[in-house]
């Protein structure tokens, strides 16, 4: 009679239980986990309280039997799990049998191991452990998870070798083990790996490729970008029929690349081998592709031949990246009809020849991006690159290159291109840099480059010969950010313009031209400005006074995210020679305001730009004081005011600039003794100070006069100390020897028994010695 009573209360707390919605062993295994973790004050698992642990947040169970089958603490999720470190993972996870999708990728483990347990939670099926602060090494036992689908341990620090028991994981997709600290080879186990379709190892030092990669038939995205593989490549990745993605940049590979490294590659989409010195491209000129590629990225390979034929099948390209690869010869013709939509980048060759058959039918229409594609140029939709620089390309510009009306930046600088700059070129509605430096070119900038407007933010066309005045319509251009017309021979007044309405230029750059007038006080409202290079021109007047409104100039350098687009350069004088700066350039705050014929004195507000790295006021007609306290220019590193008229003595501040590496002082009219310490003590070249007559001290051979009279008078003073010693030490002697003896001699006289005793002692002494 009892039996069915005690069945019947089973019966009744099992369904209580069931009702609350969670089982009370995964609910207290959750907790143990939870309290293992330190929230922070705005974050935590707030909601991770009471008995029904399946409608916590992050946390999913199975309908029907409400085991725990998902932990998700992803830095996706909205929420507070970002906010969430922990010094260890609990090892009660183990409780949760069910358990098949983990991701703790929002909570940040304090370079903590991945726990060993970890390996016998086997029906995991989705492991996401990626950015979460783990470190040493990965558990041999995550080879144990027969199951899973994915892994994702990407953005730790996990050191040593990749397990071989991850050859184990049969059934899976996606790996990735991107941005640690992996070494040694990549173990040949992975070939057995023949459902994975994502491979991710980029940015580690793994050593060695396998064969056994060409047995990854279903592998569709391969990264190995970033690391030490120093070896070939092996040619079973020709196996792989399903690759669509192939990243090998930038890993030292050596050795040679061939057709059979593609040979059943008919999926490939992007191709990317930069930056691999040691790798050689050696492809017959009538190979036919199995592929119809969009990105082909070979820039610092060694290709060594003319322009590769293989590549005029190719009608799907968007990217074409062939820079620093020692190709050499003229364009061939097929490359005009070549649909290039995005980047063709050629720069860095030996490339010769008009610019006739360059691709003009550039055009984002009907076109979908590759899902990668965004991230490598860094460009919205629709952009288009033409990057020739540094080739030997001559003739003209030609017009047809005005038909790619979706180029974003054109650069065709350093090369022996000739003429002028067609009309045309102000008709590119999205162009946004104009690069044409280094060239032959000539004439006058066309005024319908205003036409542009604000969309043109970079204009170089240093280093031409072009000439006449700067049109007007360039005050469209109201979104420069850096115009360099430098060695030409523009002429005329500096358009105020340039500070009335292009206000936020960064870096303006009209050295060596034949610009005359005054400086005009409108360029202190381009607040931004950070280069402003005037040097080599006819300027006159005085140095505005209201530059100390140059705030860009203040604070030191800016991101100046405008110069991370492309490669660029720019040349500046600094340490009294011309230097070509390029990836520095955000780091140079500069103003240069030298050869011209600028007078009146270096204004004292000038010292309020602190942020100045270099100042050159060389080779003008300035006169009056070196300003007092030009030692507030804390961050100057160059200063150069040579040949100028400046008086008075040099301001002691000078030695508080820690920085200054350079100064010239030399040919004015200064006066007085040259300060000393802190870095003017290792500045010890005496031309920094010649032709200035009335200066004198280290490092001139020059003494100063109060040197030698105080020097003269610590001599005299020395000389009359030692007299008055040798006096008293004669008189200290004397009267005490007078002292001495007229007291021995009272006592002889006085006491007849001691002088009886001197004299017999006397004698004695006297005729032992006779």
């Amino acid at each position: 009679m009892r039996k069915p009573w005690l069945l019947f209360l089973l019966l009744i707390f099992a369904t209580a239980n069931f009702c609350l919605g969670c089982l009370e062993e995964e609910r207290q295994a959750l907790l143990q986990f939870k309290h293992s973790l330190a929230p922070k004050p705005s974050g935590g698992l707030s909601s991770w309280k009471g008995n029904k642990c399946c409608e916590w947040q992050g946390i999913g169970c199975d309908n029907a039997t409400k085991h725990v089958t998902m932990l998700d603490l992803g830095s996706n999720i909205s929420g507070s799990y970002m906010q969430l470190e922990g010094n260890e993972l609990n090892s009660n996870l183990v409780e949760l049998t069910h358990l098949s999708y983990m991701d703790l990728s929002g909570v940040h483990f304090r370079s903590i191991p991945i726990p060993d347990f970890i390996g016998s939670m086997t029906q995991l099926r989705y492991l996401y452990l990626y950015f979460a602060g783990f470190s040493g090494i990965i558990p041999h036992g995550i080879g144990n998870l027969s199951n899973l689908r994915e892994l994702d341990l990407s953005g730790n620090q996990l050191t040593g070798s990749i397990p071989t028991s991850f050859g184990n994981l049969v059934m899976l997709r996606t790996l990735d083990l991107s941005l640690n600290l992996l070494n040694g080879p990549i173990p040949f186990s992975l070939g057995r790996l023949s459902n994975l379709e994502i491979l991710y190892l980029n940015s580690n030092s793994l050593s060695e490729i396998p064969l056994s990669i060409g047995n990854l038939s279903r592998l569709q995205f391969l990264d190995l970008s970033k690391n030490l593989l120093q070896i070939p490549l092996p040619d079973t990745i020709g196996h792989l029929s399903k690759l669509e993605f192939l990243d090998i940049s930038n890993t030292s590979l050596s050795g040679v690349i061939t057709e059979a490294h593609f040979a059943n590659t008919s999926m490939l989409k992007h191709l990317d081998a930069r930056w691999n010195h040691m790798l050689s491209f050696t492809i017959s000129p009538d190979w036919n592709p199995p592929f119809q590629i969009r990105n082909i990225l070979l820039e610092s390979c060694k290709i060594k031949s003319e322009f590769p034929s293989w590549i005029r099948m190719q009608r799907s390209l968007v990217i074409l990246n062939l820079s620093n690869t020692s190709i050499f010869g003229a364009l061939p013709d097929w490359l005009r009809d070549l649909p290039i939509i995005m980047i063709l980048d050629l720069s860095h060759n030996f490339l010769s020849g008009p610019l006739t058959n360059l691709p003009s039918n550039q055009t984002t229409e009907s076109f979908t991006i590759f899902p990668f594609t965004e991230r490598l140029v860094g460009y919205g939709r629709g952009s288009s690159l033409l990057v020739l620089r540094n080739n030997l390309f001559n003739g003209s510009i030609p017009d047809s290159l005005c038909y790619a009306t979706k180029i974003y930046v054109l650069d065709l600088s350093k090369n022996m291109l000739s003429g002028t700059l067609p009309d045309c070129i102000g008709d590119l509605p999205e162009l946004n840099c104009i690069v044409l430096s280094s060239n032959r070119l000539s004439g006058v900038i066309p005024s319908s480059l205003g036409n542009l407007g604000s969309s043109l933010n970079w204009l170089q066309l240093n280093n031409n010969s072009f000439h006449g005045e700067l049109p007007e319509t360039l005050a469209n251009c109201t979104g420069l950010d850096l115009l360099d017309l430098g060695q030409n021979q523009f002429s005329g007044s500096i358009p105020k313009w340039l500070g009335e309405k292009v206000m936020f230029i960064r870096v303006l750059r009209l050295h060596k031209n034949n610009f005359t007038g005054p400086i005009p006080v409108e360029l202190c409202e381009s607040s931004e400005l950070q280069i402003m290079d005037l040097g080599d021109n006819n300027l006159t007047g005085k140095i505005p006074l209201c530059f100390q409104k140059l705030s860009g100039m203040t604070g030191g350098y800016s991101d100046m995210d405008f110069l991370g687009r492309f490669e660029q350069s720019l040349t500046q004088v600094m340490k009294g020679v011309a230097l070509e700066y390029t990836t520095k350039i955000k780091y140079i705050v500069n103003m240069d305001l030298s050869s011209n014929k600028l007078v009146g004195e270096i204004p004292k507000e000038l010292v309020l730009l602190a942020g100045l790295v270099g100042l050159n006021l060389s080779n003008n007609h300035l006169t009056g004081q070196i300003p007092d306290r030009i030692g507030d220019m804390k961050s100057l590193f160059s200063l150069d005011l040579s040949v100028n008229s400046l008086s008075g003595m040099i301001p002691q501040s000078m030695s508080a600039l820690t920085s200054l590496s350079q100064l010239n002082l030399s040919h004015n009219r200064l006066s007085g003794q040259i300060p000393t310490g802190n870095q003017l003590q290792t500045l010890l070249d005496p031309s920094i100070y010649a032709a200035n007559n009335q200066l004198c001290g280290s490092p001139l051979p020059t003494s100063c006069k109060h040197d030698r009279v105080l020097e003269v008078g610590r001599n005299t003073e020395e000389d009359e100390d030692d007299d008055d010693f040798e006096k008293m030490w004669i008189y200290g002697v004397t009267s005490g020897f007078t002292t001495g003896f007229m007291g021995i001699l009272g006592i002889l006289v006085l006491k007849n028994r001691w002088r009886h005793a001197f004299f017999n002692f006397v004698g004695g002494y006297i005729r032992k010695k006779l």
